[in-house]
């Protein structure tokens, strides 16, 4: 989570000096083949790159790539830690939709914390006229959709499919989406900017792998909290950086989400385990 706020950091400083979204997801998928490639090598080998689920792949890739457009947008239009917890909301839309979808049924405790949940993320937009950033709250919301429809994806593809070779096409597909932006407005950085893109991409594949092994190592019940260590990390980047100090409402919003979609991640594996 250090590693992944620390990531959302660089997004922020590269897009204030000028760097497009478009760019910013090439250098970011571009730079994370590096990790990425050399986890593929120490563990399962490139053999287990061969798939026969294209259409699936390129299903993730455009729910996952349109979250990470929506999400660089609304870290350069709100505080890193506002937009951090916005995304906390994201578990609570795979709970909603995992129902038609996935076919996995939802109880009465399930939907109770999805709808306190959302109560926090009213709380933390906070729908008064002058208290609110209609265009990055709005980014921040779509990114946290996307991002549960991409969850979903990865879930129905993993049955078939390894977090490596998931991980590997997703990165390609974000390089050409991220190419396709060069022809309106790709900006020549400087050498301070070009070192914060290629330590921003190196970040976010070493957050990818991070996570993947920590879920291969360890139950989701217990991985699923530390994800909440990043609204704490980005507080502080963000003070530091930027001297952004959190907002009440914002911080009230996010414990109540956060607290929404631990108990929704408990509920659901004291449920799996017959508890």
């Amino acid at each position: 989570m250090f590693v992944l706020a620390g990531m959302a950091a660089l997004v922020k400083w590269c897009s204030a000096r000028g760097v497009g979204v478009l760019e910013m997801m090439f250098f970011r998928n571009a730079f994370a083949f590096i990790p990425v490639g050399l986890y593929i090598w120490r563990t399962c080998g490139f053999g287990e790159l061969r798939t026969q689920r294209i259409a699936g792949h390129a299903a993730r890739a455009v729910v996952g790539l349109s979250g990470m457009f929506c999400g660089f947008s609304a870290l350069h239009r709100l505080p890193l830690t506002e937009a951090t917890a916005f995304s906390f909301a994201a578990p609570l839309f795979v709970t909603a939709l995992s129902a038609p979808l996935l076919r996995e049924p939802v109880d009465r405790h399930g939907w109770a914390a999805v709808a306190v949940g959302f109560l926090g993320v009213l709380i933390m937009i906070q729908p008064q006229p002058g208290h609110m950033n209609p265009a990055g709250a709005s980014f921040a919301l779509v990114g946290a959709v996307c991002a549960a429809f991409a969850m979903i994806t990865v879930r129905e593809m993993g049955r078939t499919e390894s977090g490596a070779t998931i991980t590997f096409y997703y990165s390609i597909a974000g390089c050409l989406v991220g190419l396709a932006g060069a022809p309106f407005g790709w900006t020549i950085p400087d050498t301070a900017t070009l070192a914060g893109l290629a330590v921003m991409g190196l970040l976010g594949g070493t957050g990818q792998l991070l996570l993947t092994e920590s879920l291969r190592v360890a139950p989701v019940g217990v991985v699923a909290p530390f994800d909440y260590t990043q609204l704490l990390w980005a507080s502080v980047l963000g003070l530091v950086i930027w001297g952004e100090l959190p907002r009440v409402s914002t911080l009230t919003g996010a414990v109540v989400v956060a607290a929404s979609g631990l108990y929704i991640v408990l509920h659901e594996t004291r449920r799996f385990r017959g508890g």
